[in-house]
This record gives structure tokens, sequence and C-alpha cells, in this order.
């Protein structure tokens, strides 16, 4: 049991009476009674050697809302990135190279299968049936929406039954980890041990550390690795990732939206050279799925060798659940990228279409009737989802002519016992006349109706992407890299064509789905290629201070051996949108409350503003939990009053935490002053 201790001005520790030094962490009136005694105003740097990788393989997996998928490369020929095999039972006209994120579990919670197959097989079960097993999809969506996200969580399957969220994932990863290692295995010439593997996990650079952590637990759950060895995986950012693969590009392998005519700062609606530039794109990206294996640059591609020392450019990655902005500059010689502006973006993925299909469905035949269908007919539900999203691909700005989405005959059937009336007469009565009913049993979405379905999501990744273009730090930017599953349809494309196609370059890979994971592969083998990332919160703990009349509030008034203390305010590690370097640590030394104390628990408060003083501010939050495990403090021969000696007692102990902010999570470590002893140090974002 952790020892956490009132706030208790007879046992509380000062180190010292220097009034500008924070003092006691009283993070809380309540809160565990440990003592900061160095604090530092801002991080160090720490120059950590480049080395070369010290494992056989690289296994990456790009864990998206919609889609996922798998690819890894042998660290002896780095160059060859190589994707997973295709899946058995995909669907005609759509790339198959990576699986719809979808797991079935049976009845009895035991995994059944995942994408192509469990979508399938759930697909043709008994309606009555398909009641009883639990189908999970989009599920990645629920740890972004979650604000109070923990190992507890729980996802509802598409049956309405509840399963912790961590499970789900764990299947999900476990599923891949089998289907990679097997095919790494097949394709190398050596024995691989487990250890020999370093995985990478994707996640989108707007998620938080309780969402980071989250997939790693998920990972440790899924035998992935094990908690023991937390560098064997990585968690990789989504646009990150983009932007690393984005350094290999050859001009032959992009499409430039940028050239395309221009008329008044307006693309031609419909014009022939756009359509064929994409469907050129298109067949490209055909004829390359033929091979499985990628070569990249070994040093950088021809767009990079326009680029000079501090060009800037914007990646967004435009997914099925999250739309991430990151700005990079490039540094020379080196070729390393330096984040310029904290991630930004927001739930703008292509689901918000889906959703929006969902409302109008609801609109035309009644919520409680869609909801009732979803329910009692869930592998129809799904069916239909399907065909909506093989419709939603070929939506194209320039198009004319409707898209047909076959209605499966459980929904006809359905609504015609449930309602007393056809389908047909639903759609009339609704006077939606961008929707029409065709004899062959479809609805027709006319070029309005897929424009309304688009236009709220289109317009939100837009508005972002001229937002961050219009800051101070982000003048100038040379490039704009569209990547993700998204940017592949032509009507964002469009629309952020016209929004910014006169201010900077828009560049598409022409492999524009796979860019995260082929981007994944290339950070598992060199992590150091993103050498300055920006803090998106300030992180800090609640320490003492001298109390100053006039300036600090009486009711934060604490009064120990007669001298005046300010309580709860806010020492700060790291500060929003602050720039921290690889390497670079940030230093506090605590001194255990009690003799004997064998654990020390601080609190970590977060704040999205930088005006906050004091952790009893609005918008700032306890967020985490930072735990050092103290071992038994060695004797000092002769020694007498012990390392501290005077006012801390004749034990007194310093124990000195290092916190890392440059990587993508926030890693922790200490040591034992006295005894230069490691101590085992966690950080905990999941618990609170």
């Amino acid at each position: 049991m952790a020892d956490v201790v009132q706030l208790d001005p007879d046992s509380l520790q000062i180190p010292g009476d220097n009034p500008s030094t924070p003092s006691s962490p009283a993070t809380a009136r309540n809160d565990c009674s440990i003592t900061p005694l160095t604090p530092l105003p801002s991080p160090r740097v720490e120059v950590r050697p480049r080395t070369s990788c010290p494992f056989s393989v690289v296994v990456a997996i790009d864990f998206g809302t919609t889609s996922s998928g798998y690819a890894f490369s042998f660290t002896q020929d780095s160059e060859a990135i190589h994707m997973m095999k295709r899946w058995e039972g995909g669907d005609p006209g759509v790339a198959n190279q990576k699986s719809p994120t979808c797991l079935l579990l049976s009845p009895d919670l035991r995994f059944h299968s995942f994408g192509f197959a469990a979508r399938d097989f759930y697909h043709d079960l008994d309606p009555e049936e398909a009641r009883h097993w639990l189908y999970f999809d989009k599920f990645k969506m629920k740890i972004h929406s979650t604000s109070d996200l923990t190992m507890e969580t729980e996802l509802e399957a598409v049956n309405g039954r509840r399963v912790r969220a961590i499970e789900v994932f764990a299947h999900a990863l476990h599923f891949f980890r089998e289907h990679a290692l097997k095919e790494v295995k097949d394709q190398s010439s050596s024995v691989l041990e487990g250890e020999d593997i370093r995985w990478v996990i994707t996640v989108p650079a707007v998620w938080r550390q309780p969402a980071k952590q989250f997939m790693r637990e998920a990972a440790y759950l899924a035998g992935l690795v094990s908690p023991e060895c937390p560098e064997q995986l990585l968690i990789a950012l989504e646009p990150e990732a983009a932007s690393i693969y984005c350094r290999k590009l050859r001009l032959h392998q992009v499409l430039d939206l940028s050239l395309q005519p221009m008329t008044n700062g307006f693309d031609q609606e419909g014009s022939r050279p756009f359509d064929s530039s994409f469907r050129q794109a298109r067949e490209h990206l055909r004829r390359s799925r033929h091979s499985r294996t990628f070569l990249v640059e070994s040093g950088t591609g021809e767009l990079w060798s326009e680029l000079q020392t501090g060009d800037r450019y914007i990646v967004a990655d435009c997914g099925g659940g999250t739309v991430d902005l990151t700005v990079h500059q490039i540094e020379q010689p080196q070729g390393t990228l330096k984040e310029l502006y904290k991630a930004s973006g927001g739930p703008y993925g292509a689901v918000g279409v889906d959703l929006a299909f969902e409302a109008m469905l609801c609109q035309i035949f009644g919520e409680d009737f869609i909801q009732s269908f979803k329910a009692k007919r869930p592998a129809a539900w799904v069916d239909l989802t399907i065909a909506f999203e093989a419709r939603k691909r070929t939506a194209a700005p320039g198009r004319t002519n409707a898209l047909n989405i076959s209605l499966p005959f459980s929904f006809i059937d359905y609504y015609k016992r449930h309602r007393g009336q056809s389908v047909e007469a639903a759609l009339r009565k609704s006077n939606m006349n961008i929707v029409k009913w065709s004899s062959q049993g479809m609805l027709r979405l006319t070029q309005e109706a897929m424009n309304e379905l688009f236009q709220p999501t289109v317009v939100n990744i837009v508005k972002h992407i001229e937002e961050l273009m219009a800051k101070p730090e982000v003048c100038s930017v040379r490039f704009l890299f569209l990547v993700g599953g998204f940017a592949e349809s032509p009507i964002l494309q469009k629309a952020v064509q016209r929004a910014v196609g006169r201010t900077c370059r828009i560049i598409i890979p022409h492999d524009v789905g796979l860019t995260i994971l082929k981007g994944a592969v290339l950070f598992g083998l060199d992590p150091t290629v993103v050498r300055v990332r920006r803090c998106p919160l300030i992180y800090g703990v609640g320490v003492l201070n001298r109390f100053v009349e006039g300036r600090h509030p009486q009711d934060k008034l604490l009064i120990k051996d007669g001298r005046e203390w300010c309580t709860d305010i806010l020492d700060r590690f790291v500060c929003v949108d602050q720039s921290v370097a690889l390497g670079e640590v940030v230093r506090r030394s605590y001194t255990p409350a009690r003799l004997g104390q064998r654990k020390i628990i601080i609190n970590i408060y977060c704040s999205a503003t930088e005006e906050v003083t004091y952790i009893s501010d609005p918008g700032v939050r306890k967020c985490g939990t930072i735990t050092l495990d103290l071992p038994e403090p060695l004797p000092l021969p002769g020694a007498v009053g012990g390392a501290g000696g005077g006012a801390g007692g004749p034990e007194r102990r310093e124990i000195r935490a290092t916190m890392q902010f440059g990587d993508t999570e926030i890693k922790v470590t200490a040591v034992d002053v006295m005894s230069n002893r490691s101590v085992r140090a966690s950080i905990d974002f999941l618990s609170n």
C-alpha cells in the first residue's frame, strides 16, 4: 500500500529558506507529503548518441478507425518495406491492402475473427443468431471521445452488449501479431526470437497521454511485448509517420494538385485535367498493388531536394475517425524534422460522412425505426453501411449521375411490417427531393445529396487547415501533404485545392492510404528522425512557495513553524506549445515525508491554457500520477545524521526523478541520490 500522507503542517518537510524556490509538493490539501528539492526553470538537453537499430525487424501496425494493416522491414535491408498479404473476402473495386477495423466475438466472449472475415461471417448469420454475437466496428473513435479513459472503459457491440475496451483492442492487436509473425518468419532466413522484433503502433497526434498509454497497455495484454521491455514498443504519431515517409517521395509517386488549371482562384468545375490526373494516380496505385514490397529512397526524394534548411510544410492526415494536422520544418544537412506547432485537428474524419448518411435515413424513415432496425437486424445494418461505403468512395465533384445504394431486403420488409407502408411511400412523404427510389430496390442519391453528406465534414477539415495556416508560427508553408484514407476522396481534394491551392503546393502520394503505415516502419527503424516536438499541454505538480502578501490569495496561506507558505502553486515541467527536443529532460528531486516510507505518489496536473497559477484554477485538472517505489536505504558506515542531516532527520533521502517530454510518450526514471541506485518509477495517466 502506498504511503499517501495528508498535508500536515507538523510533518511537512521544508528544504531551505530560499523564497523563490518551490518547496513542498503539497499538491492539494490531501495530497501526499513529498518535497521537491531542486526545481529547474526549464528542461535541460542531454544529446543522446544516434545508435543503430538493435532489432532485426520492425513491424508497424496502422490501427485505423475504418481500416487497419501492418507492414515490416528487416533492419539489414531497411530500404525494402514489405506490405501484408492481400486479405480474403475483400470488397470488389476497393483496395484490400488494409482490412476493415471490425472484430467479432462469440456469444461466450471468445475471439472469433477480425476484418473481412469477421464482417462476412457476421453478415451471413441468421438474424436471430446474430443478436447473440458481439460485433465491433469503428471502435477506435471511442478512445478519442472518452474524456475519462481508464482500463475499465467499455465498448458497446452492435447488439448492445458491453465489453472492456482494453480487451477488444487487445484481441485486434493479437490478431495482427499472429499474422505478422507468421509472414515475417516465412520471409526470414534466420530464426527470429520475440526480442528481435520492434513493434510500432500508430495513433492520432491529437490523442492525449491516457489514450497513448491505453494502446500500450492493450499491446502488453495482446502479447506483442512485455511490460519489462517497454522500449520494444514504439507509439508513432500518424501525421509524423506520414511526414517521415513523404521525405522519401519521388515526383512520379505523387499527384500535385497545385498544377491543376485555375480560373480566378478556383479550378474549373469537373475539369478534365483534374479527373484525368486522379485517374492516372488510381491506375498507378492499382499497378503497384501487384507488388507487396515497396522500395524507399536511401536518402531523401526529389521533392525534398527542392526544400532548404528552415522550409516548412504541413501534413494533413485525413483518416476515418480524426483529422490530424502537423507542421514540420526541415533541418539540413542531417535531414531531421522539427515540429513547429502543436498537433491540431479533431474528430472530423470520413466517419462524419457515414453519420450524416445515418442522419439522412433517420430523417426519411424515422429515428425510432432506424434504431430498432439496428438492434433487431444488426447484420443487415452492417450490410447497408458496407453498401454506402463502396458508393462513398466513388463520389466525385463533377459527377452527374446518381449513386445507387442497395437497401437490404430485410430493411424493406422490416419497414413495411413496422410502419405498415412501403419504403417508397416513406420517401415520398419525406419530401426529400435529393433522394429518389429506384424500382430495383435502391436508394438513388443525387449529386446534391452526396454534397450534403460530405459538406459538414469537408468544411471542418478545410477550416482547420486554413486556421492553422493563418498562425504566425506557420507562415510561408511550402507544401501541404494530404494523406490518410479520406484523402483519396476527390470531393475533399477539390475543397482543399480551392481553399489553399494558391498559397502552397498540395501534394498527394499515390499510395495515400498506406503512407502512414510505411512511415511508421521508417520511424521504427530510426525514432530520432523527429528531433523536436511541441508540447500540447502544461504539465506540472502542486508545490508550496513562500507566501507574498498582496500577490497570493489568503485562502492559500499555510503557516508552518512561524513561516508563511502559499499552497497549490503549479510547478510547471513544460508549457503549452513549448519546443522539447529528443533527450531533453526535466529534473525534480523529492524526499519522503516519513522514515520507512516505501512509496512516493506525486499527482500530475495539466492545462491547455497558459494563464494558470494554481492547481485549483479553472481548466487545470489532475491527469495522472508518478509513482516512485523506494528500496530499503543502504546504511552508510559511520554516517551521522544521514545524507540530509539537519532538519530532515537521520534518514532523509533525496530521490531524483527525470522526466522526458520530447518523445511520443512521457517517460520517467528515478535514482536514489545517496546510494546511486535506480528507483522503480512509473507514470500513469489511466487510473484517474
